[in-house]
């Protein structure tokens, strides 16, 4: 018997509607839906897409962490702790261990190292650090004019802590001053928003910034 396309249409909707609230066991009733002629629907590939993971950085080498003394830091302060993981650096390749690359992204509050697998690609495993908690960067090395460096606060499971300088290796200098002016960036950034917080002194004085969360002292982009 023929019956017009309307009268399909709230027939096949009205049958839809009361499988959709068994199978979903909802007891309120499901909102009108509109179906169009079947003519009209498009059938797509249920097959997911995988989305491909993009980190927004600088791509570089991490050559490591050494653990220095202090908590006054100058223009200099990290070049012996580069100059060792330099060279603790070619010593590994003359070994013949296979050093890969990281994306480094510098942003307000964090910055995040992304490690890069065998294919280049970003791996599960990324470093993060506190802006708050970083006391000095530079990008001006004697020894490699393209290594950017940071001291780090870390705090050990026993709330003490220790000043550690972590370097990365630039594809140039220029790459590696933009590092330092990011950070300086973020760093500023941070700042401004915590004093807004009240959570460091209205005064603005650096020194008690620094006191509070160990933030980059006297630091200019060009000295880091």
């Amino acid at each position: 018997m023929w019956q017009p396309a309307s009268e399909r249409l709230q027939h096949f909707q009205t049958m839809l509607k009361t499988k959709l609230n068994v199978l979903t066991l909802r007891k309120d009733p499901l909102p009108t839906v509109i179906f169009h002629e079947p003519e009209a629907i498009e059938l797509c590939s249920t097959t997911p897409v995988a989305k491909s993971r993009s980190h927004t950085g600088y791509k570089v080498n991490y050559l490591g962490k050494v653990t220095i003394s202090g908590s006054h830091f100058l223009s200099g302060c990290t070049e012996r702790a580069v100059v060792g993981l330099v060279e603790h650096r070619a010593l590994a390749q003359q070994q013949g261990t296979c050093l890969r690359g990281s994306v480094l992204e510098i942003r307000p509050f964090q910055v995040r190292l992304h490690h890069l697998d065998e294919h280049g690609e970003p791996s599960p495993n990324m470093d993060t650090y506190q802006v708050a908690r970083i006391a000095y960067c530079t990008a001006d090395h004697s020894v490699r004019p393209n290594v950017f460096a940071w001291i780090y606060r870390e705090i050990n499971d026993d709330l003490s802590f220790q000043m550690d300088c972590h370097a990365v290796e630039c594809e140039n200098k220029l790459e590696a001053k933009r590092l330092a002016h990011s950070m300086m960036e973020a760093f500023r950034k941070t700042f401004h928003s915590m004093r807004s917080d009240g959570r460091i002194h209205k005064s603005g004085s650096t020194d008690d910034f620094a006191e509070d969360s160990s933030t980059p002292e006297d630091t200019t982009p060009d000295d880091g």
